[in-house]
């Protein structure tokens, strides 16, 4: 059975449709790219992954449970979402990090308020995730302090801190100098072959193809093509992917 199945999601902003009947799935150890131009609805569908944005139709179901469906939406409260919001972690383009808090407090404040663990406990584990993408010795500094580079990579230990079981990328890249980027694609391409479970929204097509399993080339708010990379970027069947 696959980790995550997501079926016939759609999304309008006002009359404009942003997503028209997506659907994938996604097996657990599993790296999924999703390329496309701008505004091809890449980013919208990781917001309603992770409940940031509210679909219109469809259903998201992890490891079997439905978190959401179209169909009882209303009744879902927004503490309901929160917990359900813990199945997937986010890495935004920009940090969004706490300015006010060191790196070591950023990656600690999520454990203690939302998963309840102990203020031992979460900085153990935080320390755990801020070595593992390089950023130990910097545990102390706040992010006015840290390189763009450096804050993502202390955005990736947080979301990793809280232990998701699917971890999601926006154009993690996109808001770097050239010159940093290599730092963040080396840490995300180690937890893609530590068999992280993985969706990277990315215009970086090197890392898409050399990286991911599957890739996903959006466009108009449709999945265009779902194929291995491999064959995506050497034999796409669309005219659209040949285009991009």
């Amino acid at each position: 059975m696959a980790l995550l199945e997501v079926a016939g999601i759609g999304k309008s902003f006002g009359s404009t449709a942003v997503l028209r009947d997506i659907s994938f799935d996604l097996q657990k150890g599993e790296a999924l790219a999703i390329i496309g131009s701008s505004g091809s609805g890449k980013t919208t569908l990781l917001r309603c992954l992770n409940f940031l944005e509210t679909a219109d139709t469809g259903s998201i179901t992890v490891a079997g449970e439905t978190l959401w469906s179209a169909d009882d939406a209303r009744t879902q409260s927004e503490a309901v979402l929160r917990k359900k919001r813990l199945h997937f972690g986010l890495v935004f383009q920009n940090f969004n990090l706490f300015n006010n808090m060191t790196a070591l407090k950023n990656c600690t404040v999520g454990q203690v308020k939302v998963l309840k663990k102990s203020k031992e406990e979460a900085e153990k584990k935080a320390l755990y995730y801020l070595e593992k993408v390089g950023m130990a010795p910097y545990i102390n500094a706040k992010p006015k302090q840290l390189s763009g580079g450096q804050k993502q990579r202390v955005a990736i230990a947080r979301a990793l801190a809280m232990e998701p079981e699917i971890l999601l990328f926006d154009e993690p890249t996109s808001a770097l100098d050239p010159q940093m980027v290599g730092e963040v694609l080396e840490v995300m391409r180690d937890l893609a072959h530590e068999g992280l479970t993985m969706i990277i929204v990315t215009h970086e097509m090197a890392f898409a193809r050399d990286v991911s399993k599957r890739v996903i080339f959006m466009a108009n708010g449709v999945i265009v093509e779902d194929r291995p990379p491999k064959e995506l970027f050497e034999n796409p069947k669309d005219p659209l992917t040949k285009d991009f």
